[in-house]
């Protein structure tokens, strides 16, 4: 074997990584960290793996002065992460399978990890957040301080449709949507575009998906010598990484984006949002003569009538679970909030509904569920009972993965020291 054929073997390895890391050098002599996610076939679905490397990475280049701002983006040009990688996760969920199930811990459990050390993250994180984001995608674009979206930017929580919940830190950020439009996604799955995201919070930049070369050049040509250099006194302010890298995205021209649905449609949103409870919002949405009487627009939008129908075909479980955190978590930290969605998850692998999801959309692919409960069922006292249980704690004192932040160890008590 010659030399060219380690050469070409290391770059086979590297290709097939999960995730490749690289650098830009920027015109003062600093270095702009890129990271990719590298699974493009799967449509870059999230994995223990990549969570593993993300989070490795990131604390390397954390403490590397060299490193003034991150890039996250997604190979291919599809899809810049469409989820979680769920089939092992589905395998592990046998009748057998203890609770806690020890996979459900470490996939949630490295999953969340990722996201609390990027929310807080001291160095810039630039999400190019182009093509397909759903779930674990959704995520990660939560967490990021500088978040692209495109004209092919395409965003949804769609885990009505396989029993889960919208997790991945979902109960979060829907939360923090105007209008209660959150709650509304988390519902019903809607798909949305990159004007949604801009209004919904998840996004500051609207770029055409054909200037990615063009950003990079434009951050590249920045100068950071003032929030690398040591004698600034002023680095918390005007001359930070992150204010260097705002000037930078905000000077890339302005994309025309498709219009915003959410922008819309926010006021009947918001009126059925209102409505009463998960048993009024449900009666709506189950109507069309109701829906009609709301907004006759909004009722004839195929955006809306697919919504609809993916609500009415989802999981009651995962609509009540939705219903119950989206009110339970208002007034809590990110750190709170993935501490709750790691019982609920867990929980949840354990129930019937999430594997009989996966089977129906992933496995089997009949698209068929048949779900445990009714909504009706989840409604009752007994149903009521049953979705609370989700939150319980389910390890033995001590051993929950993330109980440390409860504790005086949570980041977010740094912030207010």
């Amino acid at each position: 074997m010659t030399a060219t054929d380690d050469s070409n073997n290391q770059k086979i390895v590297e290709q097939e990584a999960s995730v490749l890391f690289d650098t830009e050098p920027t015109d003062c002599g600093h270095l702009i960290g890129i990271m990719t996610l590298n699974t493009p076939k799967s449509l870059n679905a999230l994995s223990v793996d990549m969570c593993q490397l993300l989070s490795a990475q990131l604390e390397q280049w954390q403490s590397d002065d060299q490193i003034v701002a991150l890039v996250l983006k997604g190979a291919g040009d599809k899809a810049f992460c469409a989820g979680g990688d769920i089939r092992k996760l589905y395998d592990s969920m046998s009748t057998s399978a203890p609770l806690p199930n020890p996979y459900a811990t470490e996939f949630f459990s490295h999953e969340y990890r990722l996201y609390r050390q990027m929310h807080f993250y001291a160095k810039p994180l630039i999400l190019w957040g182009n093509g397909i984001i759903m779930g674990g995608g959704m995520g990660l674009m939560a967490a990021c301080s500088h978040r692209l979206v495109t004209e092919r930017t395409r965003f949804a929580m769609p885990e009505v449709t396989i029993g889960l919940f919208p997790d991945a830190s979902g109960s979060w950020f829907l939360q923090r949507m105007p209008a209660k439009t959150g709650l509304f996604l988390g519902l019903t799955g809607a798909m949305c575009n990159g004007n949604d995201a801009l209004l919904a919070n998840l996004a500051e930049y609207a770029v055409a998906s054909s200037d990615y070369d063009a950003v990079i050049q434009r951050l590249r040509q920045s100068n950071w010598q003032a929030a690398t250099d040591s004698s600034n006194t002023d680095n918390s302010h005007d001359h930070s990484a992150h204010r260097i890298v705002s000037r930078a995205l905000a000077a890339q021209p302005v994309a025309d984006l498709p219009p915003s649905k959410l922008a819309t449609y926010w006021r009947p949103i918001q009126q059925l949002m209102n409505s009463g409870g998960l048993g009024d919002i449900d009666a709506v949405l189950q109507s069309d003569e109701a829906l009609a009487q709301l907004d006759a627009a909004f009722a004839e939008d195929s955006w809306t009538q697919r919504a609809v129908a993916t609500y009415r075909h989802g999981c009651p479980t995962t609509a009540a679970l939705t219903y119950a955190l989206y009110h339970k978590v208002t007034d809590l930290s990110i750190e709170q909030v993935l501490y709750l969605e790691t019982n609920v998850a867990v929980h949840c692998a354990a129930n019937p509904d999430f594997k009989e999801g996966v089977r129906a959309l992933l496995i089997d692919k009949d698209r068929n569920p048949q779900w445990s409960r009714s909504l009706a069922d989840c409604l009752s006292a007994e149903g009521h009972a049953y979705i609370q249980q989700h939150f319980v704690n389910p390890y033995p004192k001590g051993e929950h993965p993330l109980g440390d932040w409860l504790s005086e160890n949570a980041l977010g008590n740094e912030l207010v020291r």
